[in-house]
């Protein structure tokens, strides 16, 4: 009898050691950096181009206990609001094995994120994909890194590179719209990728 209460304890002992392992890997994995960030991006910018507000610098403020992007397109004409995906501009992120990225946002109308590759930064000629408007809710929706997802805006230009040759070496996602438009980003979570905290 004895026996048996003692084997009971050990074994509670050994499911609530697991049991806090798990947490602990699962809280880490998860942490945000110790500057403001969303999901370990610490680099939402407004770029300047269009008309924003901000018009310029990070777009990341306070909510509660954590943070969130947010950038306000006026008039119509083209805004560019960016995420590094390093957390600096220099850096880039293999993509290659990413299925794509889920995103917690609001929009109050349809926009564009195009995936910059390093070597093709600059101009708007990139493979891009629609996020569509959710009226103002928040949603959470998944976008996938599938080539056929991914195309290209006339008024733009077309790319000179394939959507597949961008993944390897991402450096950013450039939100992109012509429309008036009030955005929040509240999660960014990207497939297989873990940005470091700078």
């Amino acid at each position: 009898m004895r026996s048996r209460s003692v084997f009971a304890a050990i074994a509670s002992v050994l499911v609530l050691g697991l049991g806090t392992v798990a947490q602990a890997d699962t809280v880490q994995r998860g942490c945000e950096c110790a500057t403001p960030s969303i999901d370990r991006l610490q680099q939402w910018l407004a770029s300047g181009e269009g008309t924003t507000v901000p018009a310029t610098g990070s777009l990341l403020v306070r909510e509660g206990n954590r943070y969130a992007a947010k950038v306000t397109f006026l008039n119509a004409e083209w805004h560019v609001a960016v995420v590094w995906l390093g957390n600096k501009f220099e850096a880039q992120a293999d993509l290659s094995r990413s299925s794509g990225f889920w995103m917690t946002y609001s929009a109050t109308a349809d926009l564009y994120v195009q995936l910059r590759p390093a070597s093709h930064w600059s101009g708007g000629d990139k493979w891009l994909t629609l996020v569509p408007s959710t009226g103002g809710k928040m949603v959470r929706k998944f976008f996938s890194f599938s080539p056929r997802k991914w195309t290209s805006l006339p008024e733009l230009g077309t790319p000179t590179y394939s959507f597949a040759s961008a993944l390897p070496e991402a450096r950013g996602l450039v939100f992109v719209g012509k429309t008036a438009n009030k955005l929040e980003f509240r999660g960014l979570e990207i497939d297989g990728y873990r940005p470091p905290c700078l």
